[in-house]
This record gives C-alpha cells, structure tokens and sequence, in this order.
C-alpha cells in the first residue's frame, strides 16, 4: 500500500480515473485548506473595507482578459484533441498543434494586456460603477489592476502546458500547482506588505503564477516528450478544429465565471460589499471543489477518452453516475453549511480588523451560497460531458442567454434584498443553467436524464432537508458568541446532528448514497479496453 500511495505521488505517474479523482481530491482539500490561510490573512490584516474591496475587484478586468480568450476552458478543450492525437498515435502532430495553439494565442493575449494596461482607469470605471464615488478608491483599483493584469498570460500558457500532462493522465503536478499561486499571495502580503500595503497581494500574485500555473507545469511537461517551437501554422487541421471548439467559449458567457463579475458591479456601490461576498465565495468554493471541481477535472480525460473510441453508452452511465454521487452528497452538504454558517464563518476569519459584524454579514451570503451546491456540481460535470464530445457551441449560446436574462434578476433581487439579493440571484442563475445544460444532453442524446438516479437523488434531498432542519434548531438551542470555543462547541453540535440525522434517514429510505460511494471508491483503476490506465 505505501508502494503504491508513493507510486501514484511521482510527477511522471500516469493515473487511473479512480487514483486521479483521489488525488486531485486531496490536492483541492489542501488548496482549499491554504486558500484559507489567504483569505484569513487578508481579512485579518485589512479586514473588510473600501481597500479590501479595490483589491478584489482590481480581480475583474484579469478575468475578463483571461475568459475572452476562452484561458478557464484552454485546458478543457486542447485536452479533447491532444488525447485523441495520443490516443491515435500521432505525437508528432500533437507537438504541431500544441506550439501552435501556444504561439498564437501568446500573441494575442500580449496584444489585449497591452490594451489592458492602457485603458485601465476607464476599463475599471465601467465596470464597478459605484467606484466612481470615491475617486480614491477607483485609483487604488486601477493600479492593483495593472499589476494584475500580466498574470493571466501565465495562467493561460500554463493551462494549456498542463492540458499535456493531463492527457499523458498525469495528474500531479497540475493539481499542486494553485497551491504554488496561494503562496505566492501570501508571501508578498508577508514580506511587502509594510513597504506596498494591499499592493503586496498583489504582487504576490504575480510572482505566484509565474511559478506555480506556467514554471512548474513547464518543467512537468518537458518529461513527457513535448517540445515547443514557434509555429504559426494557421491552416493546421489540429489548430482549427481547437479554434473552432474555443470561439464559442471565447464569444459566450457562462453564469459559472460572470455570477462574481455581475455581484462586484452591484456590489461595489455598498462599502465593504464586495469583500464580504467575495470571503463567503471563497468559502463555499470549498465543498464546491471537492464535489464538483476536483471529479470534473479528474473524469475530463476518461470522459474525452470514452467519447473517442465511440462508448457512448459507457460515457453517458460514467457521467449520471457521477452526477448522481456528486449531487447527491452536495445536497447533504448544503444542510450543514446552512446549519452551520455563522460558527464556521466566525471562526474561519475573526480576527485582527474582521469583526463579529463581518463574521454575521458574510454568513448570510456564504449560507445562501450554499443552498446552491448540488447545482454547481451537477454543471460542472454537464459542462465537461459537452467539451468531452468535442461540442462548444450549444452549451455556451444556452449559458450566455442564461448569463445576459439572469442580469435583470440580479437588479431586481439587489433592489429588493440589497447586497443579500445578489447571492439569491446567483442561486436562481445556475440553477437555470444546471437544468439547460442537463436538457440539452439529454435532447441530443448523449447523456438520457431517464437514466439518472431519480429516486436516489430524492432520497438525499430529503434527507437532506430533514438534516438542515435540525442542525438549525440545534444552533438555535445552543448559540453562543463571542469567543472561539463557542463557535468550535457550536459546529461540533450541528455536525454530531446533522450526521447522525444523514445516517438515520439514508437507513431509513433505503438510499444507495453510501453504498454507490463505497462501491465507486472501490473500483479498480483500469477502465473497460484501457489496461494501460491502471
């Protein structure tokens, strides 16, 4: 056993779907924990203020640049054609596509930094509008911005360097390397921050993608065999089938990367809004990494892979049955992070200029953030299931007509709900796009919703409401605050009633959560026709 747990931690090992959902699991959870460590640095030296907040939204305009060049999703789609090229033997093409994919998306994104950088201060003032009060505060946005800006051209060569070492089914370096990235934003608020203040972050951050996304990525992938070289072959079949897989997401909006983009607009009207929404995210990106992220990532190359060699009946079980398990759990879930917001919320980033007030407001969004979880789940696995079919197109025209009419259920929900209003709007929004990414699967007849477990996916909900229920009426018996004791106290109560009322109703039910996760736990790591995976 401790030979194989060594085995499966060498860079250069390949994976099998089981140990790679293991371990990017466990990579998520560590990333999450050191996440943590950030967030609650920077609550902790600048709290929740006007400055807090320039900083997180000096984040927008970087994601904007990262997200038109389709970079979240560079990874997903370049490993549907490096794995097929692998898959059919053709390494030599694969290297042709891959500088060329890399030279000239390099090319453009330099062109759009440089633009970034420029056109800063009136990029910034449109899109945070309420910036505009506080000239100030706008200023210190704008130069947090441009410090920022540079480190999407890393985090974009790096996604695309560790879609190599994902089709190869190496899996630990790319699942280690945002851990690098988090260190790097907390070592410059460490060590800069008494010379550059809230800047330090951001400097930081800088310095943190350059050595975990694009460095180390590099030196991982250059084991495998890939080479790059300047190409700027634009007729490569290769080249232009990728272009066409990624125009779409470059040209579409998806609620899964615009909910924050669409809540700093609102938001930044309202002092410390931003922040506290951004801590609760941050928060709920927990549980949403381990249930979501981590088995979307893992599963992305099995499920390319399936499609490739024509399973189609095997690629729509794997998906349902991951939908199923990760949904399921994440509604079991959710009954605890509602139970148990204020507790965890208080004891997570209370502490030095993050007051008591902080702790409740940022409870209340991270609470409401929570309700969605089965849904974030559910789509981000849809989602892979249309990138492993080599299919862009039709998810992104369903999610950015979702994005563009969840945009007036933002205003109405923050003109009737204030700041709490956005983080309902952000529920509402993806479970819009869940069930049409779910519908469109379904009508073109790659993943039946007939074949998906129903029953078993009642059961939970269920349980699940039975559970929250409880684990509020125990914190409402108990609540205590003001101390650290209280909250660890409080979230040891909840938890011991959540889990035995969880226990007690699966019984109860009959459900085969626990069993499907045990028996998913189990399988070997070779799938059907692919020894060579184990």
């Amino acid at each position: 056993m401790a030979r194989r747990v060594l085995q499966n931690l060498r860079p250069s090992h390949q994976h099998g779907p089981v140990a790679a959902t293991m371990l990017i699991t466990a990579a998520q959870m560590l990333s999450r924990i050191v996440g943590f460590l950030r967030e609650k640095y920077i609550a902790w030296a600048f709290g929740a203020n006007n400055v807090t907040d320039a900083f997180y939204a000096a984040n927008t305009l970087p994601d904007y640049l990262y997200y038109i060049v389709a970079g979240g999703a560079a990874s997903i789609t370049f490993i549907t054609i490096y794995t097929r090229y692998l898959t059919e033997k053709r390494e030599q093409e694969a290297n042709r596509v891959f500088s060329t994919v890399l030279t000239v998306m390099v090319i453009v994104l330099g062109v759009l930094i440089v633009a970034g950088e420029v056109f800063a201060p009136a990029i910034v003032a449109t899109i945070l509008p309420g910036f505009r009060r506080h000239p100030e505060q706008l200023q210190l946005c704008v130069h947090l911005t441009r410090i920022l800006v540079p480190m999407q051209l890393f985090f974009y060569v790096g996604g695309v360097v560790s879609a190599v070492l994902l089709s190869h089914r190496m899996f630990l370096v790319p699942a280690l390397t945002p851990i690098l990235y988090t260190l790097g934003i907390i070592a410059g608020g460490v060590l800069l921050s008494r010379q550059f203040g809230i800047a330090s972050l951001a400097i930081g951050a800088l310095a943190g993608a350059f050595v975990g996304p694009f460095l180390v990525n590099a030196m991982a992938a250059s084991r495998t065999g890939i080479r790059y070289f300047p190409a700027f072959d634009l007729r490569n079949s290769g080249f232009r089938e990728w272009v066409r897989l990624s125009i779409p997401l470059m040209l579409g909006v998806s609620l899964a990367s615009a909910d924050e983009w669409i809540m700093r607009a609102f938001a930044s009207a309202n002092l410390g809004a931003i922040s506290h929404l951004n801590y609760a995210k941050r928060l709920f990106s927990v549980p949403y990494a381990v249930l979501g992220l981590s088995v979307g990532v893992a599963s992305m190359t099995f499920f390319a892979r399936m499609f490739s060699e024509k399973r189609y009946a095997e690629f729509a079980a794997r998906i349902n049955d991951s939908v199923y398990r990760a949904a399921a759990a994440s509604l079991l879930l959710s009954a605890w992070l509602w139970a148990a917001a204020l507790p965890a919320v208080d004891l997570v980033f209370r502490g030095g200029k993050f007051h008591w007030q902080d702790s409740e407001e940022t409870a209340t969004y991270f609470a409401i953030f929570g309700l969605s979880l089965a849904l974030w789940t559910a789509q981000a696995l849809y989602a892979r299931a249309f990138y492993a079919a080599r299919n862009t197109m039709l998810p992104m025209i369903a999610a950015t007509t979702i994005t563009a009419a969840s945009i007036p259920i933002f205003w109405a929900a923050f003109r009737t709900w204030d700041v709490m209003g956005l983080a309902i709007a952000s529920d509402i929004g993806i479970a819009a796009q869940t069930i049409a990414l779910a519908v469109l699967l379904d009508r073109r007849k790659l993943v039946p919703l007939g074949a998906m477990n129903w029953p078993g996916m009642s059961k939970a909900a269920a349980v699940a409401l039975a559970a929250g229920v409880a684990g509020v009426a125990a914190r409402t018996l108990w609540m205590r605050s003001g101390s650290r004791t209280a909250d660890v106290i409080e979230i040891a109560i909840i938890s011991l009633v959540w889990a035995a009322v969880c226990w007690i109703g699966l019984r109860l039910t009959g459900s085969d959560l626990l069993h499907s996760l045990r028996r998913r736990a189990a399988m070997p790591a070779v799938p059907a026709r692919s020894a060579d995976q184990a």
